[in-house]
């Protein structure tokens, strides 16, 4: 059984149409049990397309592709992967991952990740190589094979036994050149395959109206004749029947998609407040309770536990609930 592993919704920003309602309609409407959303380098949507497919009783997989720098033959080159969110320490390291990347490696107007913080934070995530995107398969189009060893086996690392070289047939010149490279290099580094398709649209007759989505995004007209076209057709939103005729020749690929699915179960709370676990010092080798510690910081002589006491409201100071206390210490000073 196949299941879609990247889809690229209108929250992605400078590409992709789907609509998430729409998306999660179709899978339901295809009997697909689970599917994913990773749109590019955030994860506006997400928490929508959680609520959504849980609600239709489809299993939503929450993940994001991204620009990485640090990996392949230049270090400066940017590559793209895509991470899938495992459980709830996955969801928070992707969040971490993009917080960083949008704080502090702005790259040409595009959010990157360096590739020690998936080292720092790769617990919980499954790494998809990417397609020809990636490191991985730009070495392979490129046919330096020992190259793309190097990154397979490096991405291996960072994530034991959550890596998979992605495989993609969406009507582009070299598709079929890098299956081929790609399926030879996993045999050889005993390494699992697995199909995805990159979902831009919802049905083929939507090419042209995301076509104009990206010239709107990148400031160019649809009648330039030197504009490059970076999607095809085939882009659209396929059915589980389409996709496993697709890749009849490597029903592994096809496997493979629902075993990730299988191993991704992230449960969120929704509709609770969710208030910051403040850090606090520890006194004789204990840590203080944020109760303790938010007293001792109100009644204290420094200045800034003034500051902490003085904005406060009369309420809270005087109740000290303890429910409100990390969030109260958590207040930026004045």
């Amino acid at each position: 059984m196949f299941i879609h592993l990247r889809l690229h919704t209108e929250f992605s920003v400078v590409d992709g149409t789907n609509r998430i309602d729409d998306t999660i309609a179709a899978a339901v409407a295809d009997g697909q049990p689970a599917i994913a959303i990773t749109d590019l380098s955030n994860l506006f949507g997400a928490i929508k397309f959680y609520k959504q497919a849980r609600a239709k009783g489809t299993k939503p997989i929450i993940g994001a592709e991204i620009f990485l720098e640090g990996l392949g033959g230049d270090l400066t080159a940017l590559s793209r992967m895509v991470l899938l969110v495992q459980n709830k320490q996955g969801y928070l390291n992707l969040s971490e991952i993009l917080a960083r990347a949008y704080t502090q490696n702005v790259v040409k107007n595009q959010a990157v990740v360096k590739l020690a913080w998936l080292q720092e934070l790769g617990e919980g995530l499954i790494c998809l190589s990417g397609a020809q995107a990636g490191a991985l398969g730009q070495a392979l189009v490129q046919g330096d094979s020992a190259r793309a060893a190097d990154v397979a086996l490096r991405l291996a690392s960072l994530f034991p036994h959550r890596f998979y070289i992605e495989l993609q047939r969406a009507g582009r010149t070299d598709d079929e050149a890098h299956v081929m490279a790609a399926v030879q290099l996993a045999a050889r580094l005993q390494l699992p395959v697995v199909a995805t398709h990159p979902v831009q649209f919802g049905a083929p007759d939507d090419y042209e109206a995301h076509e104009a989505r990206i010239c709107i995004a990148d400031g160019d007209i649809l009648s330039n004749p030197k504009r490059v076209r970076k999607y095809t057709r085939e882009q659209y939103f396929k059915t589980r029947a389409q996709m496993e005729a697709l890749f009849a020749d490597i029903p592994s690929a096809i496997a493979n998609t629902l075993e990730i699915a299988k191993r991704c179960s992230l449960t969120l709370v929704l509709g609770k407040p969710q208030l910051p676990d403040f850090p606090t010092p520890l006194v004789d080798g204990v840590r203080m309770t944020p109760e303790e510690y938010f007293r001792y910081a109100s009644h204290g002589d420094s200045r800034s536990a003034w500051r902490t006491c003085t904005r406060m409201q009369p309420s809270v100071r005087s109740a000290c609930p303890s429910t409100w206390s990390g969030w109260s210490l958590s207040w930026p000073p004045f």
